[in-house]
């Protein structure tokens, strides 16, 4: 199997464009994906009984096939980027909501009875106690949220859209092996440089763990 290199030169442009749109997708996902698991982790953090419900819930949507997720979504937001990223925001949900919870699990009673017999509010010991020492495992779903996002936004070929996904399906139907290879190296390098910042971020985010080592 061979690249064929001058294809490549020709089609820097639209290379760049996939890529840009690939990772758009992506990381537009789990942008959302946080902002609806953040709220339910508090939740079924606080409020036991609903825990099994939310966090079952979540799995039960990560079950379902993403091809299916696109298919039922195509009658409410047609062939737009809407659906690709409302089917990835759902597969996030079932990494994002459990480490959240996990997170915040993790948090020492004693650490919480400290910031109450200081007269602090729950809302801001939720904010600037529970949140920040959450973070390293919060962190540790977005990580995987985001990598498995990048990979299943190729999915949405399907669908008309896909990002860098339409390089395979043009590989494929024209039994070219170029742009198929060069699709995977792209997804791979995109996984692995998000993944790279997010750990960069959460080094700057955490600086009392830098003090700890």
């Amino acid at each position: 199997m061979t690249i064929d290199w001058s294809w490549i030169g020709d089609h820097t442009d639209d290379l760049a464009s996939l890529t840009l749109s690939h990772l758009q997708a992506a990381m537009t996902a789990v942008f959302f994906g946080l902002l609806i698991s953040l709220p339910l982790a508090v939740v079924a953090h606080r409020v036991r009984p609903l825990r099994g419900f939310l966090l079952g819930l979540s799995n039960v949507l990560f079950t379902i096939p993403s091809i299916a997720i696109f298919v039922l979504l195509l009658p409410i937001s047609g062939l737009t980027r809407t659906t690709t990223v409302i089917g990835l925001t759902v597969y996030t949900l079932v990494v994002l909501l459990r480490n959240t919870v996990e997170g915040l699990d993790s948090v020492p009673a004693k650490t919480k009875e400290a910031a109450k017999a200081m007269g602090t509010r729950p809302l801001r010991t939720l904010l600037t106690v529970e949140l920040p020492l959450a973070l390293p495992v919060i962190m540790a779903g977005v990580r995987i949220a985001t990598v498995m996002s990048i990979s299943l936004v190729s999915v949405a070929t399907y669908i008309g859209d896909g990002g860098l996904g339409q390089l395979f399906t043009d590989g494929f139907q024209r039994d070219f092996p170029t742009p198929v290879i060069v699709g995977v190296v792209l997804t791979i390098l995109l996984a692995v440089v998000a993944d790279a910042l997010l750990v960069a971020l959460q080094y700057v985010l955490t600086p009392w763990r830098r003090r700890r080592a």
